[in-house]
């Protein structure tokens, strides 16, 4: 039987880099593709290809019945295994799963696998007796040569990070070992919208009312509910604010086909429902039972209602191409459900010319943006493009800039190039912000407890800071500024440190000395500019004119001597309990 669909240019790249991958690795890969972008063809026609037994994964039925519903358009037969969409066969060439009901029943499948496909696979849990673990060790078994193939539009998860090491463009995304090695393809949004595969979406400034979720405390990590309590205090402490916002919803889309409605909780969507036209909606949580489930996303699927109201459960594996409005009312400190809420609206469809994307949280993202790989630092963070010194990578770290887009720093810790050398492909090792070993002197991350290079243990900064507190001729300054000036007499440089109350700290480098002058560079012109310029400075005088660029320690150490306070160490780039100048936490 003939394949009875024809590919997009970049999922035929896609399905091309899988197989040249796969032909010299048997290293677990992931495919990255935005929402909306067809994962389902690309798993169908590598199930098509694949010359053994397919095993397709999913976290939800929706997405198991979808993908295989794709596969069988090619005109091959599948099985599906889903104890949700009642059917459990496993003896067909490709079988289609949903990752809970397989786990359950291992002795099922008792055939080896060429391939194993997981779709969402940003969602897998590999600790120890994990389904998804349990699942892949039995395959593993059964032929420890299987293929693994991830699929996912947001290969990255708050908390653990990035779930791949190396990119094929040649970048480091995760210093740790994951379980998935490389990210084989990967797809821009930009693109997808630039060449009229997805709906343009159009961000639109609602700014009727907002809710202030920033006075919550508690963790929003975008994979699991924040404190519905404390969620609930919040929103009913302003109860004109979700009336004022359901009332523009309405009436932005009276043009509009359909709308999406993301609530922050059980309570918070009863109530925007109840603002909602009568008849015209429906809501959708957690507690909803599977057959009203289906039943409501099968009439809004048929425009039977407009306005579908979720908690939590429509964010993936959910299509519904004529939506054209996506309202946010939810908090989320996750670019990437941002991003996979959004998408939900991105699809294509008849009459539908863009999606409006109405976002009530003050969450400050951009569809576009790249994804980071870690939490925002501060609430003006944004992406920059920072540079390496050292092998001229381009890294995309979390920064902030002023009001003409200057650079004012950046977060960054390491730069992410990937290195060819002898030993093969390794990581740069040009660090941003650093810890030097007392024993070797070498650089190791900030939060690193052992060196990297001699495996001496590393003195821990908050180690230091609770002996000097402690110690009476000791004195602890929290520092927020420094000023040089320099003697051309004798090429030396005074270091003030200055703290928030006006008490200061100094210190001076000579530039005659070897050790004092590489003792300076090592530890100011190493830093120059957050670390993007550093130079070594062979006078004093150079240096200060470099005084704007020169880097602030967070706290400066000094022990009490006969006549004067000496210096004894600077703390940098901390991250900790003892609060920094100017810092009001």
């Amino acid at each position: 039987m003939t394949q009875t669909f024809v590919l997009r240019d970049y999922q035929t790249q896609a399905v091309e880099a899988t197989l040249n991958h796969f032909r010299q690795s048997n290293d677990p890969a992931v495919i990255v593709l935005p929402t909306g972008a067809g994962k389902s063809l690309v798993i169908a026609e590598l199930s098509r290809l694949a010359r053994g037994h397919v095993v397709c994964l999913a976290h939800v039925k929706e997405l198991v019945e979808q993908n295989h519903a794709k596969f069988l358009a090619t005109g091959h037969q599948a099985g599906l295994y889903s104890a949700g969409l009642n059917q459990k066969v496993s003896s067909e060439k490709t079988t289609f799963a949903s990752i809970q009901s397989l786990a359950a029943n291992l002795a099922d499948f008792t055939q080896a696998a060429s391939l194993i496909i997981i779709d969402e696979c940003h969602r897998i849990d590999m600790t120890p007796n994990s389904q998804y673990q349990q699942a892949i060790e039995h395959f593993l078994t059964l032929n420890p040569n299987t293929k693994i193939l991830g699929l996912t539009a947001t290969p990255y998860r708050l908390g653990s990070g990035w779930i791949y090491q190396h990119h094929y463009y040649g970048f480091v995304r995760s210093e740790t070992d994951c379980f998935f090695k490389k990210c084989i393809f990967e797809l821009p949004l930009r693109h997808m919208v630039k060449n009229g595969y997805l709906t343009p979406p159009i961000h639109f400034d609602a700014a009727v009312a907002q809710y202030d979720f920033s006075l919550l405390t508690e963790s929003l990590d975008g994979e699991q509910d924040s404190d519905a309590v404390a969620l609930n205090e919040l929103i009913h402490k302003h109860p004109r604010v979700t009336r004022a916002v359901t009332e523009q919803i309405v009436q932005l889309s009276e043009q509009r086909q359909a709308v999406m409605i993301f609530a922050a909780t059980i309570d918070h969507a009863k109530e925007i429902l109840s603002y909602l036209p009568n008849g015209e909606c429906a809501l959708i949580t957690g507690q909803t039972h599977n057959k009203e489930r289906d039943r409501l996303i099968q009439e809004y699927k048929q425009k039977k209602f407009k306005y579908l109201v979720n908690v939590s459960v429509l964010t993936t594996g959910f299509d519904a191409p004529h939506v054209d409005v996506i309202a946010i009312l939810r908090p989320t400190q996750s670019i990437s459900l941002f991003q996979q809420i959004v998408g939900r609206g991105l699809r294509l469809s008849p009459g539908k010319k863009d999606c409006l994307v109405l976002d009530y949280t003050n969450n400050g993202y951009d569809i576009f943006q790249p994804e980071v790989g870690e939490k925002k630092p501060t609430k003006d963070s944004v992406a920059v493009q920072i540079h390496c010194p050292e092998c001229d990578f381009a890294n995309t770290f979390w920064g902030r800039k002023d009001a003409q887009g200057n650079i004012l720093e950046h977060f960054g810790r390491r730069c992410h190039g990937l290195m060819e050398t002898p030993h093969g492909e390794e990581q740069c090792h040009y660090r941003f912000c650093f810890k030097r070993c007392p024993h070797c002197n070498e650089e190791n991350d900030i939060a690193a407890r052992r060196c990297q290079h001699c495996s001496e243990k590393l003195i821990d900064p908050d180690d230091q800071l609770r002996n000097a507190l402690n110690l009476k001729n000791n004195k602890v300054l929290r520092c927020s500024g420094i000023t040089v000036t320099s003697k051309s007499e004798d090429d030396s440089i005074k270091v003030t440190y200055h703290d928030e109350d006006g008490t200061t700290l100094s210190e001076q480098f000579y530039f005659k000395q070897k050790k004092s002058k590489r003792t300076f560079n090592e530890i100011f012109g190493r830093r120059v500019a957050n670390s993007t310029h550093p130079i070594v400075f062979e006078h004093a005088d150079e240096a200060v004119k470099f005084e704007s660029y020169l880097p602030v320690p967070d706290f400066v150490i000094a022990k009490k001597q006969k006549h004067h306070w000496q210096v004894t160490e600077k703390l940098f780039d901390y991250q900790g309990p003892y609060r920094k100048a100017n810092d009001l936490k």
